[in-house]
């Protein structure tokens, strides 16, 4: 399916159904879960990674996985956090369409930062017009404190439980070798270069304007939906202030595991600790 982000960027997005061989839990209409899978930067819907955790995924309810913007088959350019929210509320109002009622959103890196400003802009309680951001798709809606934020023409697109996998708390953290490697890259004319040529990622020119919402002060405002943030101790792209930090702001609703051995994101995602998050998600989120 090729979905359309409030800002009129083509997403190219996979529906699958859950495993017919596992034990899913239905709900009392009999509907499935469904796990939206938000990957990493350079990352894609396709990458063996994605598909590695989509198959894991499977065994407790359906699976979406999609490219941001700027990756895979999607349009438009990366603007590395900032208007993927859109990306992501595209595919979360899909599966609601699809008929699934409890949805949960799994963000891996840049994608974890996706998921908590997604869960904080689009709240479950309240009318449908979710808070998506500037008419112009430039932004992130009044949590942000720019405009008044438009209807999603998409339907509801709140999520039911958040996992940050490796997520930033902070923008512009440039503490270790590998953040400032892709610094060059998001910010140097060269770097973008070997992005889109090396990496497969076509990366905006532009700066953000406006700073979206920090990633600390997102999960400030998640309660009460579940969330759920897991990062590794040898994480060699954010130390472990990072999740220590989200899980301060997060406070007492948030679960924090802290990994041992484990590297970044979904490369470094076994499929036990995969197969962990997908059951504290089915155990956590409403209905689940």
């Amino acid at each position: 399916m090729v979905l359309l982000a409030a800002d009129g960027v083509a997403i190219e997005a996979v529906h699958e159904p859950a495993d017919f061989d596992a034990d899913v839990t239905h709900d009392a209409a009999g509907r499935v879960p469904v796990t939206v899978v938000a990957h990493g930067f350079t990352g894609s819907a396709g990458r063996p990674h994605v598909r590695r955790a989509a198959a894991v995924f499977r065994r407790y309810g359906a699976v979406i996985t999609f490219s941001f913007r700027g990756h895979g088959a999607s349009g438009g350019r990366s603007t590395v956090g900032d208007r993927e929210v859109l990306d992501l509320a595209a595919a979360v109002a899909w599966a609601r369409r699809l008929g699934h009622r409890t949805v949960w959103t799994v963000g891996f890196s840049m994608g974890g930062s996706v998921v908590l400003r997604h869960a904080a802009l689009y709240p479950a309680a309240g009318p449908d017009a979710q808070a998506s951001g500037h008419a112009d798709g430039r932004g992130s809606g009044p949590a942000e404190g720019h405009g008044s934020g438009f209807a999603d023409a998409h339907g509801p697109a709140h999520t039911d439980a958040v996992v940050a996998v490796s997520a930033p708390a902070r923008w512009y953290y440039r503490g270790t070798a590998a953040m400032r490697r892709l610094h060059w890259v998001v910010t140097r004319p060269l770097g973008r270069a070997v992005g889109r040529y090396g990496l497969r990622t076509r990366i905006h020119t532009s700066d953000w304007d406006p700073v979206p919402l920090d990633p600390a002060e997102a999960a400030a405002r998640i309660a009460p939906t579940p969330l759920l943030l897991v990062h590794g101790d040898r994480d060699p792209y954010f130390p472990l202030d990072h999740p220590r930090a989200l899980a301060t702001a997060a406070g007492p609703q948030a679960d924090l595991w802290l990994e041992p051995g484990m590297g970044h994101a979904e490369n470094a995602a076994d499929e036990a600790l995969l197969a962990r998050i997908a059951d504290w998600a089915a155990r956590r989120a409403p209905g689940g």
